[in-house]
């Protein structure tokens, strides 16, 4: 009897040419022999996909442009969803309050931390909802931009929460509402450890410690790192904004700073790029995104990058962004406004057509606040200006706290109507805003 080594064709083929069988046999060995090699390539195919499991959808960088998966070109048009996982003071009407930081703080001294935790965690629940994604597909918006702390992915004390952060839960709940609208997400870490600004928008300590901390610049790697493992495989997602507006003009050591940009913007694309190749890395020029004179001539060894400007008033015309569009063509990579916003109509139209004739796609700051200058309005609750005073009282001792302190039972109800106020079936859509933008609302 012929015996066989676990896998040896040879083996088997000798078998059949030296053993004088019939016709019948020999016909039943080869179909045997068939159904086995299908069977094995089957084996191998499954096992294919199950370990390396290809990723295919994802916009791409071609020189200055974004291309579809379809190859057709792709220009950004959206909005910011600001103020909901990175409080902005402004955006409820606070002056002194103006950071994250400030505002829980403001609101612990006014009610008590528990309270203030239950109105953050109802806050992340109703400020933004699939309902409010729906609306910005129903404009005519392609993309949105949402801003979080990097708190969020810590243990590190944030809205409510004191331990296991919430930040992949409220991301992916995004993640779903875009892909179930058909809308891009551009992730942008708002808030770096240590401060990457030195002013309230990061919630910093007023300095970008980013830069002299290599502790904060390890913990900015290992986020985003986990970020990118996290959702390598997502096409819906257009790209990681690494950090935004970083190193404000107020410093004596702003140069010193521009000259640590490209090193640290270094340290994030080679911590997203140890897991994810795939999604587009987005960096911003210093002092409000507005200064590229530090990215010049320090190529960075990747693909996929694109830059992102920002611009406030000014000019009406390509001028006004000339230097924006002279780097975006010495680099050959795309180039798009990250934020803009908060002026008249007229402007704002004037601005979209010069930034859509000159190849700079957008999303307009912010897609909802208090009042106007956004897509949407919050119409602030009864009795929001008793918070508004508490928050511009001085507070720097502990009797002027006491003094302050409002009736209990009327802040606590203001805040809870807020709660109502900033869902979307209860704002008031600013429909001349959108059209300025050539949306439609």
């Amino acid at each position: 009897m012929v015996t066989f080594e676990k896998g040896s064709y040879k083996s088997l083929v000798q078998f059949i040419y030296f053993s004088h069988l019939n016709f019948t046999t020999m016909r039943n060995l080869w179909c045997c022999m068939l159904l086995f090699f299908c069977a094995v390539m089957i084996s191998c195919n499954s096992e294919k996909q199950e370990t390396a499991p290809e990723a295919t959808g994802f916009i791409t960088v071609d020189g200055p442009d974004l291309l579809l998966p379809d190859g057709s070109k792709f220009f950004i048009k959206g909005t910011n969803l600001g103020n909901w996982l990175n409080p902005e003071g402004y955006m409820f009407r606070f002056n002194k309050a103006s950071s994250a930081r400030f505002i829980n703080d403001m609101f612990c001294e006014m009610v008590g931390p528990d309270f203030t935790a239950e109105f953050w965690r109802a806050f992340k629940d109703n400020y933004i909802t699939r309902e409010d994604l729906r609306f910005i597909k129903r404009t005519g918006s392609n993309t949105v931009r949402l801003p979080f702390h990097y708190k969020l992915f810590t243990d590190e004390d944030y809205m409510g929460l004191t331990a296991n952060q919430d930040g992949f839960a409220r991301v992916d709940s995004v993640v779903k509402w875009c892909r179930e609208e058909g809308l891009y997400l551009i992730l942008d870490m708002h808030d770096a450890p240590g401060g990457q600004t030195g002013d309230n928008i990061d919630d910093s300590y007023g300095y970008p410690w980013l830069f002299e901390s290599e502790t904060s610049q390890q913990l900015y790697g290992d986020i985003w790192k986990k970020i990118a493992d996290y959702y390598k495989n997502e096409p819906i997602i257009l790209g990681y904004e690494l950090f935004n507006e970083p190193i404000a003009p107020y410093f004596d050591t702003m140069e010193e700073l521009n000259g640590k940009l490209a090193h640290v913007y270094q340290i994030g694309i080679e911590a997203i790029r140890e897991v994810d190749n795939n999604h587009i890395i987005l960096l911003g020029g210093a002092q409000w995104n507005g200064n590229f004179n530090p990215l010049r001539n320090r190529p960075f060894n990747d693909d996929k990058i694109m830059y992102t400007c920002h611009r406030y008033g000014g000019d009406l015309t390509a001028d006004a962004i000339r230097d924006f569009i002279q780097f975006r063509d010495s680099v050959n990579l795309p180039m798009y406004m990250g934020e803009i916003g908060h002026n008249t109509d007229e402007w704002m139209n004037a601005f979209c057509q010069a930034m859509e004739e000159n190849n700079i796609g957008w999303t307009f700051w912010p897609y909802k606040k208090m009042d106007g200058s956004s897509f949407i309005g919050i119409t602030p609750p009864e009795n929001w200006t008793v918070i508004m005073e508490f928050a511009e009282a001085p507070r720097g001792t502990y009797k002027e706290i006491r003094d302050a302190r409002p009736d209990q039972q009327v802040v606590r109800k203001a805040m809870t109507d807020f709660i109502e106020a900033c869902r979307f079936e209860n704002c008031v859509i600013q429909e001349n805003y959108v059209r300025a933008l050539g949306l439609q609302p």
